[in-house]
């Protein structure tokens, strides 16, 4: 009986790390890792192994890099500052405090702001402000594939 609620627990920190896959605020890759390997443990490691934890946490890892990266190349592509940079990165931190639109509009309004302190033209501050979302957004579709990779080779091992 104890076996199926470390299952059930399991099941439901992937579920929620698969959404903090989307909504920042929650660390979801951590989660969806966290839950595969207390399924793992449940099972005494009988389906999932070594081998398959250290493919999962390499690909955790991979994930949680490509999130904190992506941002920056879109900002870098568009011509961004460092104070661009720093000013997505604010924002980033700040929009935490204001929901989903915070999470959105931060990073953005924070590279314009950056880019404008830097002496910056607003036109140049605009294309700054949106390389930097869509940076944000190809590195949310990316760490999202990467925790379905996850989930697809945590069911095989454990199917297998």
């Amino acid at each position: 009986m104890l076996q199926i609620g470390y299952y059930v627990l399991a099941g439901i920190l992937i579920l929620v790390g698969m959404a903090g896959a989307v909504v920042p605020i929650l660390p979801g890759v951590p989660l969806v890792f966290g839950g595969m390997l207390l399924a793992a443990w449940a099972d005494h490691f009988q389906h999932i192994g070594a081998f398959t934890l250290i493919v999962l946490g390499v690909l955790a890892a991979l994930a949680l890099l490509v999130d904190f990266v992506s941002g920056v190349l879109g900002a870098k592509r568009v011509g961004a500052s460092a104070r661009a940079l720093w000013g997505a990165s604010i924002g980033m931190l700040v929009g935490f405090f204001f929901s989903l639109p915070g999470l959105l509009l931060g990073p953005f309004i924070g590279a314009v702001a950056g880019e404008l302190s830097d002496g910056g033209r607003l036109e140049h501050a605009t294309r700054v402000g949106v390389g930097t979302w869509i940076g944000l957004l190809f590195g949310t579709l990316a760490k999202l594939a990467l925790c379905f990779t996850m989930l697809g080779v945590f069911a095989l091992a454990f199917l297998v």
